[in-house]
Parts: structure tokens; C-alpha cells; sequence
């Protein structure tokens, strides 16, 4: 049993690490503010979350029982995260941080500043 947690957790280390990849690529190869804010948010996310329960796992293989600092660290990440690039992508609006012209569906940061300039 103890051979197939450390195999479960080899496989959520790797995907968490690819996930992370996914996320840093992303941030440097999309062309604009908005999809370099999507990518990592999203994927860090993920990857961090993943990382963390392959920690947890290893720690309950260990015998040293649940360990509550990485729930906590869970906890915010998944809470943070998502806020955070909310409030970014909120003010790089109001400030008219301009889209590339390939971002799909770009005229609706117009409709949103022009309603919240009402």
C-alpha cells in the first residue's frame, strides 16, 4: 500500500511540476497583459495544489500524520490566486492596458470601463 501512495505522489509531483511549466511558458510567450495574467494564475494554481498533496501524502506514508501547514498553504493559494489576477485584470482595465489583437472577445473591456466610468 505504502509503495502505491509514493507512486501516487510521484505522479502529482510531476504534474504539478509540468503544470507550473505550462504556467512560466505561458507568461512569457503570450503576447499581452491578459493571457500572460491567465496563464500562471491558472496554472501555478493547479501545480502548487498538486505539489502540496504529494506532500501530504508523503508526510501520511511517514506516520507523521496530516500536516496543517500545507493545508493552510493550500487554502490560501486557492483563495488568493484567483483574487489577486481578478484585482490585476480589474485595474489593467481601468487604466486601458490595450489587448492584442488576436485575444478573443476584447471589446468587452470597453463595455466594462465605459459602465464603470457611469
Amino acid at each position: 500500500m505504502i509503495l502505491i501512495i509514493e507512486w501516487v505522489a510521484i505522479a502529482l509531483l510531476i504534474l504539478g511540476a509540468l503544470f507550473i511549466l505550462v504556467g512560466a511558458i505561458g507568461l512569457v510567450k503570450l503576447p499581452d497583459f491578459y493571457m500572460r495574467l491567465h496563464a500562471p494564475t491558472k496554472a501555478s494554481t493547479l501545480g502548487i495544489g498538486s505539489i502540496l498533496i504529494a506532500s501530504m501524502l508523503l508526510h501520511m506514508v511517514d506516520d507523521r500524520g496530516i500536516n496543517v501547514q500545507e493545508l493552510v498553504i493550500s487554502f490560501f493559494m486557492f483563495i488568493t490566486a484567483p483574487v489577486s489576477a481578478y484585482m490585476m485584470a480589474k485595474a489593467a482595465i481601468h487604466r486601458d492596458v490595450p489587448t492584442d489583437e488576436k485575444t478573443q472577445n476584447a471589446q468587452i473591456s470597453k463595455t466594462i470601463k465605459r459602465r464603470n466610468d457611469k
